[in-house]
């Protein structure tokens, strides 16, 4: 099969091994930096126009587009999708995803356990707010942060009133969250493939830090899950119509709570944490599925 991995930078780890595993079965495959892409559309023949040339004879695309990048590298994914290319990240689940307001509404409807979340419109009744994830401590998300940044855990009621109310003067919009302190300042990342879990380890933030993130100097190691937390992250990632996704959640004393469901989860800490192979089991659902 032809394969083309959307990836800007061909040395990250996650695009590396993805290439070695495609190559290791005989695929051809190539790397495209999607930023430099240009979509040609007309009647009946979508294009795309790639370092002087146009692409042709794309069998399935393996999407690792970046928060910050998410409206062009959707479309560059429809596009492919429009040519009759198989994407392993569907796009509108993609742009899903990048949301995490919609994205938790998502899962609520699907009746999946999540972290209480209360989200206004820069409302000015901070008490309020506070009382009604339970008072503090309280977690404050901003709704574009990723890898543990734009995250601050308020202590007392007067740091969350702070915290809040300077968001609020930023206009910058935030989520509020119940704390769970029983996590311990870890949480599980379950990576999810075409309805199975392939992998998963336990997160543990530094000393003194409540955020989890390999990014923010966590440690990882490989975890076993429960039958419910394996059924929960299977359930999210369906929720969210995702085969390829990486399922962050929280142990609690009312059982798994779902934080995050990403869309391109990175390979490096799962695989190095766990051993396993995961680049190989995505290639293998492109193969089930083209």
């Amino acid at each position: 099969m032809n394969i083309k991995i959307l990836s800007r930078n061909q040395n990250l780890y996650s695009t590396r091994r993805l290439v070695e595993a495609a190559e290791k079965r005989k695929h051809n495959v190539q790397v495209i930096d999607h930023l430099k892409c240009d979509l040609v559309i007309e009647k009946r023949k979508p294009n795309i126009y790639y370092k002087g040339d146009y692409i042709t004879d794309t069998d399935a695309i393996i999407p690792r587009i970046g928060a910050s990048v998410t409206y062009f590298g959707t479309a560059v994914v429809r596009q492919f999708e429009m040519m009759g290319a198989f994407s392993t990240t569907d796009s509108e689940a993609l742009v899903r995803s990048r949301d995490k307001l919609r994205s938790l509404q998502v899962l609520s409807r699907a009746k999946i356990g999540l972290p209480k979340t209360v989200f206004t419109n820069y409302s000015r009744d901070v008490e309020g707010l506070i009382d009604h994830v339970g008072g503090t401590p309280l977690v404050v998300k901003l709704l574009e942060g990723t890898q543990g940044l734009g995250v601050v855990l308020a202590e007392t009621k007067n740091a969350a009133k702070s915290v809040i109310e300077a968001f609020n003067g930023l206009k910058a919009r935030v989520i509020v969250q119940e704390f769970i302190e029983e996590a311990k300042g870890a949480d599980i990342r379950v990576f999810v493939v075409d309805g199975h879990v392939v992998g998963a380890m336990k997160r543990q933030g530094k000393e003194g830090e409540f955020r989890s993130n390999l990014h923010q100097g966590g440690s990882a190691e490989v975890v076993e899950l429960s039958d419910e937390e394996e059924i929960a992250a299977i359930r999210a990632a369906k929720a969210m119509r995702l085969a390829v996704a990486g399922v962050d959640l929280i142990q609690s004393s009312r059982g798994p709570l779902i934080l995050e469901v990403n869309s391109s989860p990175g390979l490096e800490g799962i695989e190095k944490a766990t051993g396993k192979d995961i680049a190989k089991s995505i290639i293998q659902y492109i193969e089930k599925n083209v």
